[in-house]
């Protein structure tokens, strides 16, 4: 695994689901979107809306600079 993965969206993306006990279905259902559309967000074979991004860093509660690959610590989001 190439180190850069770790800095990757989608990489951050699929830890927190897994460390959560969640399936893509369930984060699908989330965002309302299709588990499809959702895997490929993980995959990083499509781009993360923006919508999408802040509805996700309002459920894990975490920065979106995590998400994003700018910081290696999953920080609490600030309201």
């Amino acid at each position: 695994m190439h180190l850069d993965q770790y800095k990757n969206t989608g990489f951050r993306l699929r830890g927190l689901r897994e460390d959560n006990d969640l399936k893509q279905e369930n984060i699908a259902h989330l965002l309302n979107t299709s588990q499809t559309v959702y895997s490929r967000y993980e995959r990083d074979e499509r781009a993360l809306p923006l919508n999408h991004l802040r509805t996700l860093c309002q459920f894990y509660n975490i920065s979106a600079d995590y998400i994003l690959g700018l910081v290696d610590e999953a920080l609490p989001y600030k309201r």
